[in-house]
């Protein structure tokens, strides 16, 4: 059965105070609406999407959207309500049946998994809905706002969306609702609720992360939750990584040792022609543009190519910002971050002509400058920012740009830093490496991946 996402973008921004549909704001530098779009028009089980646009603005998002997303089929106005713009929606699929997943276009941040449990619940029920349990306790008042009951808040739910449905059963309630001249409803779930009772509307589980852009401060919330995101690359066991990365070319730089031995090591072992430079091995400071530039021309000329750059050079040094020396400091924000920049570009423009990958590092104290490590790790949240900037740069070009974020690492740079730690307490380099190659061999751009240890079982 065929599945389609239709994004409803039919808000005005009243809420907000702006001249412009609120759909239409940048957040994280793109639009809403192009998160939004990009999130349904890259998950694997829609097939097409659809885009209701605020009335007079269909030539303006079709600019924006342009060609970029290949399963976006139709931009059409929406209705002047909810209602009426569901409506139209369901007159432009022609097709008996399908599954229909509707969104709210200032929902920016739905995530796979959302998605992913929609579309899988339809396969059981006609109707779904996305919830999460209520945090807050819930009051009813009367008219002079005093309250008449306290629910109980154990089966209160806040609901979000997608909403999804079997075409057959949304059409169904909505021809009913045609002939109620009271009717009203503000989702689409209350119309099969109301109108068809006899079906079932099962509810899956939503995310705190998967905000409503309504008032000003929610584009500030938005903004850091972009900027705070993480992912993951599927898992590849040694075959599906061998077919990845046969006659590849990966160059690693700070492969001397730790992590970046270990991605050489295993992608070597998966077929990938590899070659490792380190300051200790091959005496390549990736500080030095210029070096690096000869190192990148060098591979390019003797394998013809170049599919994937991986940077996890680092330098940590622990100790107060006012007890380190010019030296030091120029050391570490040298290494820690200009070297990503001189990487980058370096590495553009074979890149470009493989579309393949730039894969930087970060730390988990890119979130929150630490104590006695504030170069390190302001460096740090320099470096995502400047993969998500680089992953909409280099776009249009094919190339993919990620960081991976690993939690505590037993390496050589850790224990001079921190000395000995206790077993079991800190990852493995294999274990980043892999999640590494995984990157390397996904579709992802411009993500935060994380690296996490598995939780002890119980």
């Amino acid at each position: 059965m065929k599945t389609y996402g239709a994004v409803l973008a039919g808000g005005v921004g009243a809420r907000l105070g702006l001249s412009v549909p609120k759909q239409m704001v940048k957040v994280a530098g793109k639009t809403i609406l192009e998160h939004t779009v990009a999130a349904f028009s890259a998950h694997p089980l829609i097939d097409e999407l659809i885009v209701m646009v605020t009335p007079g603005w269909t030539e303006q998002v079709a600019t924006l959207l342009g060609n970029r997303y290949k399963k976006l089929s139709l931009i059409l106005e929406g209705g002047t309500t909810r209602n009426e713009t569901t409506r139209r929606v369901l007159e432009a699929i022609d097709a008996p049946e399908a599954k229909l997943l509707l969104h709210d276009a200032v929902r920016p941040l739905v995530d796979e998994r959302i998605i992913t449990d929609c579309v899988r619940a339809l396969d059981q029920h006609d109707a779904v809905d996305v919830v999460i349990p209520s945090s807050d306790t819930v009051v009813l008042v009367d008219d002079d706002e005093v309250i008449t009951r306290i629910p109980d808040r154990s089966r209160l739910r806040r609901g979000q969306t997608p909403q999804a449905f079997k075409l057959s059963t949304l059409r169904a309630a909505y021809a009913r609702a045609v002939d109620d001249p009271y009717f009203h409803a503000t989702d689409d779930c209350g119309v099969v609720v109301r109108y068809l009772p006899e079906v079932e509307v099962k509810c899956v589980l939503g995310s705190e992360n998967n905000i409503k852009v309504t008032h000003p401060v929610d584009l500030t919330i938005a903004d850091k939750l972009f900027q705070l995101a993480t992912s993951s690359a599927p898992a590849k066991d040694p075959a599906q990584l061998a077919a990845s990365l046969t006659s590849q070319v990966v160059v690693v730089l700070g492969g001397s040792y730790g992590i970046g031995a270990e991605i050489a090591r295993l992608a070597r072992a998966a077929g990938a022609n590899v070659v490792a430079h380190g300051r200790s091995s091959t005496g390549l400071h990736v500080q030095d543009l210029a070096a690096i530039e000869a190192a990148l021309e060098q591979v390019a000329a003797e394998y013809g190519q170049i599919n994937a750059v991986v940077l996890t050079a680092g330098v940590l040094r622990v100790g107060p910002l006012s007890a380190a020396t010019p030296e030091e400091i120029t050391e570490s924000i040298a290494i820690n971050y200009t070297a990503a920049v001189n990487v980058a570009r370096a590495a553009y423009p074979h890149l470009a002509r493989s579309h393949g990958h730039l894969l930087l590092f970060t730390s988990s104290s890119y979130t929150r400058g630490r104590e006695n490590y504030a170069l390190y790790s302001s460096s740090k949240a320099a470096v995502v920012n400047l993969t998500q900037a680089l992953s909409e740069e280099w776009t249009p070009d094919g190339i993919k740009v990620n960081v991976v974020n690993p939690e505590r690492t037993e390496t050589p740079m850790r224990r001079g830093a921190f000395g000995p730690e206790p077993p079991g307490t800190l990852l493995s380099a294999e274990q980043v490496a892999q999640a590494a190659l995984d990157t390397i061999t996904s579709d992802l751009t411009g993500m935060v991946v994380a690296v996490r240890r598995e939780p002890e079982s119980l």
